[in-house]
């Protein structure tokens, strides 16, 4: 049964005009459609915060849950119901602050389901508080002198975690967000998916170096599994490896060829390369990475447990609580 974008939509959004969550919930309406799930079998969970809004413009089961606990409320909805296609909507304050413990549970279990982090750096909904991700001397209500914090880089945390599947995209780029979105829902196990999007009233312009497409072609670099790292305008640099770390080369120059180029790997099992492709960006000379960077196999939480259950049920005597009374003392009272 196919499906439209508009069957998987509902109400009014209401977030600031200009705000990433309204270009990402058109992107999720649009990869459901392609993803053919049935609304009625797909929850989206969220936290508490601006993009935590929205499961109410969802025409899915959906739940608006409390600060930091989407991840713990996902896990549950998931593993009570391994058929669901469950959704878990965070910012970067609800995801990775109070929710920080939860997210990186997640991962470590691998709980088959889909956590897509809207990061613009900021609380937005409580006004203007710096954030986990927020960088080293960032102004803001909560820091008017600067924060003194390194922040969380979240694709480093989930590797940290024992994460499988980390991608990230901007939320202008539609298309891509759709493709990122559908990767995420393939994968078998927790996916993470980080969305840069602006704040445009407390944090305008905090990814403003590939908000745009010629922003993208000029500091990012699109990775695709079996694809050469390359990157620019007209694809004229690369990542190559230097010693343990990368560098980055221009085509033709010192005899570079594109063989000289790193291809991407986003199945290897080691994941330090994938941390460095997602650190890169912060100020370093890289491009900042989008696409699919980590993408391995790994046995599931909810699988497991499933199979837990139906292994113990069948070496059991009993099958039922009136199953479970007859294996005891019974009396008759007349």
């Amino acid at each position: 049964m196919a499906f439209t974008a508009t069957e998987y939509k509902k109400g009014q959004p209401r977030w600031c005009p200009g705000c990433g969550d309204h270009f990402f919930l058109a992107s999720l309406h649009k990869a459901m459609a392609e993803i053919g799930t049935e609304p009625w079998n797909t929850a989206v969970i969220s936290g508490i915060g601006c993009s935590s809004r929205l499961p109410h413009y969802m025409a899915t089961y959906g739940m608006n849950t409390i600060h930091g606990r989407a991840a713990a409320i996902a896990t549950g909805c998931k593993v009570a119901n391994p058929d669901l296609t469950v959704w878990q909507i965070s910012g970067d304050g609800d995801g990775l602050a109070i929710g920080g413990n939860h997210f990186i549970h997640a991962n470590r279990r691998n709980i088959n389901l889909n956590i897509v982090l809207l990061n613009n750096r900021i609380y937005g909904l409580t006004k203007g508080q710096y954030s986990p991700t927020s960088p080293r001397g960032f102004v803001s209500k909560s820091s008017p002198y600067g924060t003194v914090e390194e922040p969380f880089y979240p694709a480093e945390l989930c590797f940290g975690a024992r994460g499988h599947f980390f991608a990230r995209t901007v939320a202008t780029d539609g298309a891509h967000t759709v493709e990122m979105l559908k990767a995420a829902n393939a994968h078998k196990g927790t996916s993470v998916t980080e969305v840069l999007q602006n704040c445009v009233i407390f944090n305008d312009g905090t990814h403003a170096s590939v908000y745009n497409k010629e922003g993208r072609a000029k500091n990012a670099i699109y990775l695709e599994h079996g694809k050469p790292m390359l990157f620019g305008e007209n694809l004229e640099y690369g990542i190559m490896q230097e010693g343990f770390g990368l560098k980055v080369v221009k085509i033709g120059e010192n005899g570079i060829t594109e063989n000289d180029v790193l291809v991407h790997d986003a199945h290897c099992a080691d994941n330090t390369l994938h941390t460095k492709l997602a650190l890169m960006g912060n100020g370093d000379g890289f491009p900042v990475a989008l696409g699919v960077i980590r993408d391995v196999e790994a046995p599931t939480y909810d699988d497991a447990v499933t199979a837990q259950i139906e292994e113990v049920k069948a070496a059991k005597k009993y099958h039922n609580f009136a199953e479970l009374l007859e294996t005891n003392d019974i009396w008759t009272v007349k």
